[in-house]
């Protein structure tokens, strides 16, 4: 069982900068693709940002393309967020999400990931 743990939530102002981070699964960390989801209650899980197992070449939504940027350390055995430029709506639960390999033209979907950090919320404040 793979444990992944996400930290870095909480309330910021519209314009503002928050850092999530999501601790993976060790020794074995650079096999996995890494990728955040966020849903609120009125909407489906939502993709947001992916970087694959083998390949450093970031994948944007459009709606954060620009202001979020999806990191890893291996070293640290973390992944994070960053997110710039807040705005109320990135209003969500955050959820960081790995499969092993590379999950092809699906990586935008929640069915193909295996591992699930706990979720962490973000307010954004107008």
């Amino acid at each position: 069982q793979v444990h992944v743990v996400e930290s870095g939530g909480g309330l910021a102002q519209a314009g503002g900068s928050l850092r999530l981070s999501c601790a993976g699964p060790g020794r074995i960390f650079s096999l996995y693709t890494v990728t955040w989801f966020r849903q609120t209650p009125e909407k489906e899980r939502e993709f947001v940002a992916t970087l694959r197992h083998d390949k450093e070449v970031p994948v944007y939504a459009d709606s954060v393309k620009g202001r979020f940027t999806i990191s890893r350390n291996h070293a640290e055995e973390t992944f994070y967020l960053q997110m710039n430029s807040l705005k109320p709506e990135d209003t969500a639960e955050y959820y960081c999400a790995l499969v092993s390999g590379d999950p092809g033209i699906n990586y935008d979907r929640a069915y193909v990931y295996d591992y699930w950090g706990q979720g962490t919320q973000v307010t954004v404040s107008s």
